[in-house]
This record gives C-alpha cells, sequence and structure tokens, in this order.
C-alpha cells in the first residue's frame, strides 16, 4: 500500500469500495474539478486503479488544468473514430503514481448539445469500463440538465461539493433533491469547499442539512470540509495537481483524510 503525501500514513481503503463516483455541485464555481483531480490523485497515491472521467459536456477543462493536450477524447469518441477505452490518457505526477483521464472538449457543440438520451450509450460504457479500475471519478457539469442526471444516476456514490454562497447553497438542495427522486438509495454526501474554519464550514452544511430534512425528509451526510487554501490557485494556474505542487498543505490533508474514510460513510 502507497503512503499519500497529504497524509503522511497508509491510507486504509475498504475491500469493496463504491466503484463509480459522481462529483456534482449544481453550481459552477465551487471548486468541483480541482476537486475531482485531487481525489483521483489522493486515491492513486493509496495505490488504486483510478479513471477520472470529464463530464462536464461542453466544458470541460479537467486536462487543462492538467496541462494535458490529448490527442483522442470524447469527441472521438462520439464521431466514432475510437472506442471509449482508446480515448484514455495517462496523468503521471512523477514516479508510478498517476492515474488515467477521459478527457471532454471544451467549448464541444458536440458534447454540450447531448441530451439525456444520447448520454445513455456513454453511461452504459462508462460502466463497462469501469471493472478495470478500482475507482471511476466522474466530473459533472454544474446544473441540472439531463446529460448531468443521467451519468449522476449511474454512480454508485455521489459527492456534492458546496461553499457558503447563497447561490451554491440552493443550487446544491436542487441536486440533492433531483438525485433523491432519480435514485433514493444513494444520498449525496456533501463536500464544503473553500471553508473559512471547520466552524464555518459545519455551519454551511447545517444549513443544507435543514433545507433537505425540513423540504425533503433526509439529511445527506457531510463528508468533508475542505479548508481554503491559496496553494490551490497556485497549483492551476501552474496546470499542476496540488499533490505534485504542495502536497502538504492544509486542503490535501484533507482529501487525504476523505480519501481513508471514503467507503467507510454511510451510502
Amino acid at each position: 500500500m502507497t503512503t499519500s503525501p497529504a497524509t503522511d500514513a497508509p491510507i486504509q481503503l475498504h475491500t469493496d469500495p463504491a466503484r463509480v463516483i459522481a462529483v456534482a455541485s449544481g453550481k459552477g464555481g465551487v471548486g468541483k474539478t480541482w476537486f475531482s483531480i485531487t481525489l483521483a490523485h489522493t486515491l492513486a497515491f493509496a495505490g488504486e486503479n483510478v479513471l477520472l472521467f470529464d463530464g462536464d459536456l461542453g466544458l470541460a477543462n479537467v486536462d487543462v488544468q492538467l496541462g494535458l493536450n490529448p490527442s483522442r477524447d470524447l469527441v472521438t469518441v462520439l464521431s466514432g473514430d475510437v472506442a471509449l477505452e482508446e480515448a484514455v490518457t495517462r496523468y503521471s505526477s512523477g514516479g508510478n503514481v498517476g492515474f488515467d483521464i477521459l478527457a471532454g472538449s471544451s467549448g464541444s457543440g458536440a458534447l454540450g448539445a447531448l441530451s439525456g438520451h444520447d448520454v445513455i450509450p456513454l453511461a452504459k460504457g462508462l460502466r463497462m469500463i469501469a471493472s478495470r479500475y478500482d475507482r471511476v471519478i466522474i466530473d459533472l457539469a454544474a446544473g441540472l440538465d439531463p446529460a448531468v442526471t443521467m451519468l449522476a444516476a449511474s454512480a454508485d456514490k455521489m459527492l456534492t461539493v458546496v461553499t457558503d454562497e447563497p447561490t451554491s447553497l440552493t443550487d446544491a438542495y436542487a441536486f440533492i433533491k433531483v438525485m433523491h427522486r432519480h435514485k433514493p438509495d444513494v444520498p449525496a454526501h456533501v463536500i464544503v469547499n473553500m471553508a473559512e474554519n471547520v466552524g464555518s464550514g459545519r455551519r454551511t452544511y447545517e444549513s443544507l442539512r435543514k433545507a433537505c430534512a425540513s423540504f425533503l425528509k433526509i439529511e445527506p451526510p457531510l463528508a468533508a470540509i475542505i479548508p481554503r487554501d491559496p496553494k490551490i490557485k497556485d497549483a492551476i494556474r501552474h496546470q499542476t495537481a496540488l499533490l505534485s505542487r504542495h502536497p502538504q498543505t492544509a486542503a490535501a490533508k484533507a482529501l487525504g483524510v476523505l480519501a481513508s474514510e471514503l467507503d467507510s460513510q454511510t451510502t
């Protein structure tokens, strides 16, 4: 088992993990893509074979944040040029630690215009190649269009990233409401991102929990509180994964704790 640079300790993983994890936000600009990349990287450091799927169809930017220029992506898959598994790009942070990426194409009309029905074969293909990995992370687009909900419904676990902004809270509530109707057996665990401190993070979570309890009669579990960390912007600016550039920073350590507890959380 590999030691994560974010924790300096071996990450103990459950023997029967949720294989496919969807990362949602409801609202854009809450750090969802950075979170997805860092979670994938953290799990890779734990010795897992990980695939990160850029499900932000039409506004994909996983490859941009990592400074990659893949020759094959979802556009080449949809055009019939390559199979889904042939469009995988490897990201390596040095040594043997890395993870696979299925990149989208930013600004692609072909991807952005996909309907929920169009996404069904993509979701099925993703479930098929998921058997080759210990973990598949789906970085979903913001919003609640049918393509987003279809990809989210294909997951075994959902993580909803939220900040203390009122619009983030209302949009996260809307996502949880819709997905509870589509897949009530899988709660959307909450990730509070950009928290000023643990106390403010818990207050943000409580606002969302109380709304869900009052109107939906459910209480989505809190999965993690990620502190506001200037090192994140620095890593994104340099198109480098946080664990490669700042492995011991506060946000990286929080992701390390989340990864170690990912499969012990109630689902």
